[in-house]
């Protein structure tokens, strides 16, 4: 059986645990080599390349702090010294915390921008060149349904992933006809960074899904492979949900 991700190449940021971790294995599952990047804690980045390498394909484990563009450069360089030309990437690091905005502070605010939307530029802007002048490419950001409807307590959060959709929207003409960029907007996903929410708000989230469940990571990473692969290859510059009907557009 063909796999549509055949020795292509892969960064996938945050990729250790999650949403980035489900998308990881997914596109080693299919064929790619992959290079993931992670924040603080080696332990899961490992067992994470240890599974890609079990599915027989090449794979890089490097710690970058995307707030940092010399990390940057660096994860993007050793890729493609290690691994070869990036074709895709799928960027999923993030922060995510609660603030009333009487305690919201600057230094929250500067942090969340930095990491959710300067970190994304960095990292879409580290592969587009190489991508457009190999006149191929795919480019996939995480978003959040916060950036599309009112969250009090995450001011921040939700103005940096409104951000990400509004680049990619803009990236996608920029960087046309070849290379593709869209976005997802999850709804609550049940990750570590869903632990933000209290028991009692998590419970009040999914009485609102008219799924009625938190969504899985690996239902993510089939949405991101297929926006990735050449099946969407029509479709770009696009934000798609993806909560359990909580939030829907337009």
């Amino acid at each position: 059986m063909t796999k549509e991700f055949q020795d292509r190449v892969a960064i996938v940021t945050g990729g250790s645990r999650g949403i980035g971790r489900a998308i990881a294995l997914q596109l080693a599952r299919e064929g790619a080599d992959v290079a993931i990047s992670y924040g603080s804690n080696p332990a899961p980045a490992e067992k994470t390349l240890r599974d890609i390498q079990a599915c027989g394909r090449n794979a890089l484990a490097i710690r970058c702090d995307v707030s940092q563009g010399e990390q940057v450069e660096a994860l993007v360089q050793q890729t493609r010294e290690h691994l070869g030309p990036i074709d895709h990437l799928a960027h999923c690091g993030a922060i995510s915390n609660l603030a009333h905005h009487s305690e919201l502070t600057y230094e929250q605010w500067f942090e969340t921008i930095d990491i959710n939307l300067n970190g994304t530029f960095r990292m879409v802007f580290a592969v587009k060149d190489e991508m457009i002048e190999r006149q191929t490419g795919t480019i996939v950001l995480i978003s959040s349904v916060a950036a599309l409807r009112s969250r009090g307590a995450q001011i921040h959060y939700s103005s940096s992933k409104a951000g990400v959709i509004a680049m990619a929207r803009s990236c996608s003409e920029a960087f046309a006809p070849h290379v593709r960029i869209n976005t997802i907007a999850p709804g609550l996903i049940d990750t570590d960074m869903a632990k933000v929410l209290s028991p009692a708000a998590t419970d009040g989230i999914m009485a609102a899904t008219p799924l009625g469940r938190l969504g899985r990571p690996e239902e993510l990473s089939e949405l991101a492979c297929f926006l990735l692969s050449d099946r969407s290859s029509f479709l770009t510059g696009q934000c798609v949900v993806e909560s359990g009907g909580r939030v829907t557009l337009p």
